[in-house]
C-alpha cells in the first residue's frame, strides 16, 4: 500500500514583472512603433512629459481628475454594466464601431486563439506563442525556434511546433516553403508515392515541365508525376499569406554609419526619438510634506506611482538606446570590409558572436536588431541584413548571393547561364557550391532562371 507525503522541494524559477515585460517589449520595437509607444506613455502618465513641454497641473486638478475617472461599478461583476465615460459625438463612436468590426484578424491573433484551446499545459502554451510571435507573413519562422526557449525545452518546443504546424492554416511554422509542402502533405496524407522526394529535391525541375528529367531521376512513371503536380497544385507554399494586410511602410534608419578620415562613426538618429524628463511640478509635490487628510494621501500615491512609473520607463528608453549602440558597434567592426567595399564583402557572424562580444544574451541581441535600421553607403539595411552563414567556401551566404547576381548581370548580353554553369564559375572562384544551392539562393534574389530570363 502507497502512502503520500509531504515532500519540500525547491527550484528556481523566473517570474516577470510588468517593468521587465515592457523592457524586453520595447527593446524589440523599431523607431516609428516607439516613438508611438513614448507618445501613448506621455498621454497616459501625467508625470512623463516631452523636454520644452512642460504643462503645470495644480493640486486641485489632479484631485478632481482622481475624482472624475473614479468609477465604483467599473468592476463589477454585472456584464451588462457600461461605463458612462464616452466622449464623443455619435459619428465618433459609430466610426469606432464600425472600424472594431471590420478589423482584419492578424496571423498571429488567429493562431493564438486556436492555440489555447488545445491540450496543453501552461508551459507548454508559453512556448507555442513564442513560436507563434516567431512567425513572419508567410508563416516561417523568423528566428531558429532553438533560441526561442532553454536548452532543456527543446523537446517540449519541437511537440508544440508540430501542434502549432496542424493549425489553421496548416504547414506554418515551417523553415520556408520546401517544409512547409512536406508538412502539408504529411498532414493530409493520400499522397502518390514520390511526392516528397519530388518536393524536397526536384520542384525545379517539375516547374519547368522536365518531367522526363524527373522520371529519369527517381524512377517514377509520368502518370505518378503527373498525379504528384496536381496534387502539389492544391497546396500553399506561403501558408501565412491570406493573413497578410500590412501597408507598404516608409523605412526610417534608426542609426547612421559614416566614414571619417579612415574610420567609421556610428550616430543613433536622435531627431526622430522625442526627449523626456518628469514634469517638474509633480517634482515639487513629491518634495512636500502631507497634512493627513485623505485627499493628500491619495495624492501622495498617486505621485509617487506616476513618478516611479515614469523614471522607469525613461530608464528603460535609455536601455534601447544603449543596447542598439552597442550591438550596431559590435556589427561595424566584424563587417568593416561590408562598411567599405560593400555587399560583396559581408563575412559570416551569428547572434553568438555579437553576444560574446558584449557581454548579452543571444536573445537581447535577436530583439534588439529586429526591425532596426542603419544608413550606409551602400544603403540603408536591417541590422539582421548583417547576420549570415556560412557557406563551404567561408563566404557568407549574403556575399555568395550577391556574387551570384553580379555573375548574372555581366552575362546579361550573351547566352543565359544555368545553374549549373554558375555553380561551375563560382567554384573557379574558390567557392564550392551545387547546383541546387545555386538555384535556391537565385530564387531568394527573385531571379528567374535562365530558360525565362
Amino acid at each position: 500500500m502507497q502512502f503520500q507525503k509531504p515532500v519540500l522541494k525547491q527550484e528556481m524559477r523566473l517570474k516577470m514583472s510588468p517593468q521587465l515585460l515592457q523592457s524586453i517589449s520595447l527593446l524589440a520595437l523599431p523607431l516609428q512603433n516607439l516613438k508611438l509607444k513614448i507618445k501613448e506613455e506621455v498621454d497616459k502618465n501625467p508625470a512623463l512629459e516631452f523636454v520644452n513641454e512642460s504643462q503645470a497641473i495644480s493640486f486641485d486638478e489632479i484631485v478632481d481628475k482622481k475624482r472624475e475617472d473614479f468609477d465604483p461599478f467599473e468592476n463589477s461583476s454585472d456584464a451588462g454594466y457600461t461605463s458612462g465615460k464616452w466622449q464623443g459625438n455619435d459619428n465618433s463612436k459609430r466610426q469606432f464601431m464600425e472600424g472594431t468590426i471590420s478589423r482584419e484578424e492578424s496571423l498571429q491573433e488567429h493562431l493564438i486563439t486556436q492555440l489555447h484551446i488545445q491540450d496543453l499545459t501552461e508551459d507548454e502554451v508559453r512556448i507555442g506563442e513564442l513560436l507563434i510571435y516567431n512567425l513572419d507573413d508567410n508563416g516561417f519562422h523568423l528566428e531558429s525556434p532553438e533560441l526561442l526557449v532553454h536548452e532543456k525545452e527543446i523537446i517540449s518546443m519541437n511537440k508544440v511546433k508540430s501542434i502549432v504546424q496542424q493549425l489553421d492554416p496548416i504547414g506554418i511554422c515551417t523553415e520556408d516553403y520546401i517544409e512547409s509542402l512536406l508538412v502539408q502533405t504529411d498532414i493530409i496524407g493520400r499522397y502518390t508515392k514520390g511526392t516528397k522526394e519530388v518536393i524536397r529535391d526536384h520542384l525545379d525541375l517539375l516547374n519547368r515541365g522536365k518531367y522526363q528529367e524527373i522520371s529519369k531521376r527517381t524512377g517514377l512513371s509520368l502518370d505518378d508525376i503527373d498525379d504528384i503536380l496536381y496534387y502539389i497544385k492544391y497546396l500553399e507554399p506561403f501558408p501565412g499569406r491570406e493573413f497578410s494586410f500590412e501597408k507598404p511602410s516608409y523605412v526610417i534608419p534608426d542609426l547612421i554609419v559614416k566614414k571619417r578620415d579612415g574610420d567609421f562613426f556610428l550616430t543613433i538618429n536622435e531627431e526622430e526619438i522625442p526627449v523626456l524628463q518628469i514634469n517638474s511640478y509633480f517634482e515639487e509635490l513629491m518634495d512636500k510634506n502631507t497634512d493627513g487628510s485623505k485627499d493628500q494621501k491619495d495624492l501622495n500615491r498617486f505621485v509617487n506611482s506616476s513618478v516611479k512609473d515614469a523614471k522607469w520607463f525613461m530608464n528603460t528608453i535609455n536601455l534601447w538606446n544603449s543596447t542598439l549602440l552597442k550591438t550596431s558597434r559590435a556589427i561595424v567592426e566584424f563587417q568593416r570590409d561590408f562598411f567599405r567595399k560593400g555587399p560583396k564583402y559581408l563575412v559570416p557572424l551569428t547572434l553568438k558572436d555579437i553576444a560574446n562580444e558584449i557581454n548579452m544574451n543571444e536573445s537581447t541581441i535577436s530583439r534588439i536588431s529586429r526591425g532596426k535600421y542603419i544608413q550606409t553607403e551602400w544603403g540603408v539595411f536591417e541590422l539582421k541584413y548583417f547576420f549570415t552563414n556560412a557557406v563551404s567556401s567561408g563566404n557568407s551566404k549574403t556575399a555568395v548571393k550577391e556574387i551570384i547576381k553580379e555573375i548574372i548581370e555581366e552575362s546579361k548580353s550573351e547566352k543565359k547561364l544555368s545553374d549549373q554553369k554558375i555553380s561551375d564559375l563560382l567554384k573557379m572562384r574558390g567557392i564550392n557550391i551545387a547546383r541546387r544551392t545555386v538555384a535556391k539562393y537565385r530564387k531568394e534574389l527573385d531571379i528567374m532562371p535562365s530558360f525565362r530570363r
